[in-house]
């Protein structure tokens, strides 16, 4: 599992990278500069993506709209870290789905987020291992009996249709039937005088 960090590249950035990866989360870090992150966005399918607004709001808020309008990602929940106030009303209006929240906040979130995925795969786990279980003592049953298990009985066979007639008209006269052809006969020999 994997979150997509987006900010641009200055000395605090690998501290507060450090700080989401103490959650347990992979975080994969892009700038917020076209194609780029949207390429790495598709990639790689993140259950997040962060997007810092401490380095030039405007531009952040519009990838952020981007993303949160792409298809490929329109269902990814969005983190807004560092909205300065100024912007604060516009990314409300622009953003209703994105959630504004501190490092702090979203570390917890992830760790959550975390637990949870591995809780589901430890579910699934055990549920194809207890399959496997059944599957494994009904064929020994099976194998076990002199008998084999009984089928079900087949449903019985539909009749066939007979095949349509030729349609006779009245007052013709009927067909006749050829005679079967025989098989070409070898010229005769002419006689020698």
């Amino acid at each position: 599992m994997s979150i997509l960090y987006l900010h641009f590249n200055d000395s605090d950035r690998p501290a507060r990278v450090a700080k989401l990866e103490k959650s347990g989360a992979r975080v994969l870090v892009a700038e917020p500069n076209w194609p780029g992150f949207f390429e790495v966005a598709k990639k790689e399918k993140p259950y997040a993506i962060a997007i810092d607004f401490s380095r030039a709001p405007s531009h952040a808020l519009y990838t952020a709209d981007y993303l949160s309008k792409a298809k490929e990602t329109r269902e990814t929940p969005l983190y807004l870290l560092r909205v300065p106030h100024d912007k604060l009303e516009a990314v409300a209006k622009r953003l209703p789905q994105g959630h504004r929240i501190t490092e702090h906040e979203l570390s917890g979130r992830l760790a959550g987020i975390e637990k949870e995925a591995e809780m589901r795969a430890r579910q699934k786990k055990e549920a194809a291992a207890e399959a496997r279980r059944q599957a494994r003592s009904k064929s020994a049953r099976a194998a076990g009996s002199e008998k084999p298990p009984s089928l079900p009985p087949r449903p019985p066979a539909k009749p066939k249709k007979a095949a349509p007639r030729a349609a006779v008209r009245k007052g013709a006269p009927p067909k006749k039937k050829s005679a079967p052809r025989r098989p070409a006969s070898r010229p005769a020999k002419k006689k020698k005088k």
